[in-house]
């Protein structure tokens, strides 16, 4: 299995972060601000990079976007396929 930085994508969690942010009527600049008051920074230039799997995410991060949006850390990520 190749690891995630051998491809293009940079992180796994882009697109659902996308998908989640505008369930919640989000902005990137909202959701910035709102990592801000948790004391992570993140600017509305790399939360568009991490959707757009431009930038890698770090736990801490990871941790802070799952409290602000209100979902568990593995709802960030897409859903496995469950092959037959």
């Amino acid at each position: 299995m190749a690891r995630v930085m051998d491809g293009k994508e940079m992180n796994m969690i882009g697109s659902r972060l996308r998908e989640l942010r505008t369930e919640k009527g989000l902005s990137q600049q909202a959701l910035s601000d709102k990592l801000q008051l948790e004391a992570i920074y993140v600017c509305r230039g790399s939360i568009s990079r991490i959707e757009d799997k431009l930038r890698t995410v770090t736990d801490i991060e990871l941790y802070g976007l799952a409290k602000v949006l209100d979902v568990r850390v593995e709802d960030l990520f897409e859903p496995r396929k469950v092959e037959e």
